[in-house]
């Protein structure tokens, strides 16, 4: 169990929190002494200043999806219950928000915003009731009322079905991730360009957006990964599901065998 995440659970079970779905979250905040306010910021989603007396936490008030603003709150409410000590002032935006890039603070923000949204048991039991598909993923984050993108991380950890993630930026991957162990390995294109047969290089190059019909989309097992010498593409069935936030000119995508 990382850090993160059993500071959480520890944080739920001393305020009796189970499920907070419903429940507004910047409460929590409150509980803890912190004074969430909201207004436009230009480089970031959300800032934590810390001080003798008040803690302040801001939140972008362009936020455009109450999933993210409430993962944002989450995030903050890690920094003020673990990094107290750490910093007086500290500023998350799109970069800070994602997992697995940007330092050991952040991610247990992320992890400590995930259980304390989402958390471990009932994300199971949830998750476990349902085929994988975008639908689902959609499903969740309505029902936790966080980010789609959030929920595919929170799935790749303890979803029930294997799924990989390929984080993108201007067209240019940036990391990936696959479950250990896992039959197929993904090309490492770290750094380089999307392949150009994939969904999310139809997003870099074209500005092109599924529908929630359409968002499951079949492209090659050679897309994405490693084709052996004996093997043929015909064989397999990949999908690939891409979360697209324009504003940042990013794309999650979400890939899977069926």
């Amino acid at each position: 169990m990382s850090s993160g995440q059993k500071a959480a659970k520890k944080f739920m079970s001393e305020h009796g929190l189970f499920d907070v779905s419903n429940i507004p979250i910047e409460l929590v905040a409150t509980g803890l002494g912190a004074t969430v306010i909201e207004k436009p910021m230009s480089n970031a989603d959300g800032r934590i200043v810390f001080g003798n007396r008040k803690t302040i936490i801001t939140i972008n008030s362009g936020i455009e999806y109450e999933g993210k603003r409430r993962f944002t709150i989450g995030h903050e409410i890690g920094h003020l219950r673990m990094h107290k000590d750490h910093f007086l002032l500290h500023n998350d935006n799109d970069s800070t928000l994602e997992y697995f890039k940007s330092g050991h603070q952040e991610t247990e923000a992320n992890e400590f915003a995930s259980e304390l949204l989402m958390p471990e048991a009932l994300f199971r039991k949830i998750s476990d009731e349902y085929e994988f598909g975008p639908e689902l993923l959609r499903y969740l984050a309505d029902y936790f009322k966080t980010s789609i993108t959030s929920v595919a991380y929170r799935y790749f950890e303890y979803g029930n079905h294997p799924i990989c993630l390929i984080y993108s930026y201007g067209n240019t991957v940036k990391y990936w991730k696959r479950p250990d162990p896992y039959d197929h390995f993904i090309k490492d294109r770290n750094g380089l360009t999307t392949p150009d047969d994939s969904v999310a290089s139809e997003f870099f190059k074209q500005g092109k957006i599924y529908s929630k019909k359409q968002s499951k989309q079949e492209v090659w097992k050679s897309t994405w990964f490693e084709l052996k010498p004996w093997e043929n593409d015909k064989y397999f069935n990949f999908y690939e599901y891409c979360i697209v936030t324009p504003k940042y000119n990013t794309v999650l995508s979400v890939v899977w065998e069926e």
